[in-house]
């Protein structure tokens, strides 16, 4: 038997996918729906990063429902979590392709992506928004496991 061949996939790795209303109460469950799922699969993500990441989704989604939902009634969150990273992305049908925000502190609300923006650097990670084949837009942001300051 060679044990020297490649590993298979780590019992935490995968990519998860699932849909919810652009509507406010889908950011608690988007929120909690992540958070389940990195419990149940036993992702290894520090308390740190596993905070930060869900912000990250609560801010997406917030976003998608505010923003985008009169184009896109449904938005969708995937997970993807590999030996070393966990992205999370948050995907709509609305062509506008937002960008992080300055800081304006005269004026409440527009940052959401500039907090992810800061979040995911502040980890050691990366994000970014990108077109979707059907025209609409997926913003997303990946994490290291452990947080590496």
């Amino acid at each position: 038997m060679d044990e020297t061949g490649p590993a298979g996939p780590l019992p935490y790795e995968g990519v998860w996918r699932f849909t919810a209303p652009a509507v406010d109460a889908s950011v608690p469950q988007a929120r909690h729906a992540v958070r389940d799922l990195l419990t149940r699969q036993g992702v290894p993500v520090s308390d740190d990063v596993a905070h930060a990441l869900l912000l990250i989704v609560s801010e997406l989604v917030t976003n998608a429902v505010r923003h985008a939902a009169v184009l896109s009634p449904v938005l969708a969150v995937e997970v993807a979590v590999g030996p070393e990273w966990v992205r999370v992305a948050v995907e709509d049908d609305h062509p506008y392709r937002p960008t992080a925000l300055e800081t304006d502190h005269g004026r409440t609300g527009g940052r959401g992506l500039l907090l992810v923006r800061e979040v995911t650097r502040e980890t050691g990670g990366a994000c970014d928004v990108a077109h979707t084949a059907s025209g609409g837009k997926v913003i997303w942001a990946a994490l290291p496991l452990k947080h590496t300051p």
